[in-house]
């Protein structure tokens, strides 16, 4: 969608606010010996005390509130019987709807200090998600997005998801613009117009290119065992550095 008036920015703001708040007690939560079912029903509980509804469930019959990938999953995880441990890679994925309006935000954490490989995959991840939309303007391409998603992370070593992508929302979880990839594509001329709003992803990885779908028919995993740091905001373009709804 694009902003046409205060009405507008004031509910994006406040399904944004919710999201990030919903976020971060999940992962205030996420300890060794909790399960992701148990996660999950803290954030349903938080957020639709607020009045808001799971994206996911309400658009897709996703069954869950909340998306739970752990370890070798990159997305999508449904949350279950699956106890965390320490040591374990974990993404919160969470999508909410709340008076017509939706915001988006993801966010990656290893649940241990002493795991620095993981730690320091998870602060690239975030690190490059921020760069990248802080570099973001009214009139640029949007294949800058993936040029500087992928650019920064083959500095660092690493390699992006090539299937999983950004996406327009706003008024409904996902809409245009769609396909908002992770590297640079050269054919994509579409343009960054002031109000746009937009889900910006990074999906940062320690070797697999291609997520692929679990038996589930949800869950996303590397196809080789690697790990993969999802970051996400929800923004709107401006002319100047981007409004960051879900900080």
């Amino acid at each position: 969608m694009s902003i046409e008036s205060e009405k507008d920015m004031i509910g994006l703001r406040k399904v944004g606010n919710l999201v990030a708040d919903t976020i971060k007690l999940m992962i205030a939560s996420a300890v060794p010996g909790v399960t992701t079912k148990s996660l999950d029903k803290i954030a349903r509980n938080y957020f639709e005390s607020f009045g808001a509804r799971s994206a996911p469930e309400i658009t897709y019959n996703f069954p869950g509130a909340t998306c739970i990938s752990v370890n070798h999953e990159v997305a999508h995880g449904i949350p279950g019987s699956r106890v965390l441990r320490e040591g374990d890679l974990l993404n919160v994925d969470v999508s909410l709807e709340l008076d017509g309006y939706f915001a988006d935000a993801g966010y990656s954490i290893c649940l241990s200090p002493t795991h620095p490989n993981l730690a320091n995959l998870c602060n690239a991840s975030h690190e490059i998600l921020l760069k990248t939309i802080q570099s973001l303007r009214s009139g640029n391409r949007i294949n800058k997005i993936g040029t500087t998603i992928e650019t920064e992370a083959k500095k660092r070593g690493y390699q992006v998801i090539r299937n999983l992508t950004g996406h327009g929302t706003g008024r409904r979880l996902h809409e245009e613009p769609v396909n908002i990839v992770n590297y640079k594509d050269p054919a994509d001329l579409r343009l960054l117009s002031k109000g746009m709003v937009l889900a910006v992803e990074t999906f940062i990885s320690t070797g697999a290119k291609l997520a692929i779908e679990s038996k589930d028919g949800w869950t996303l995993k590397t196809p080789d065992k690697s790990y993969v740091a999802q970051f996400e905001h929800t923004i709107i373009i401006t002319e100047q550095e981007p409004i960051l709804l879900t900080a």
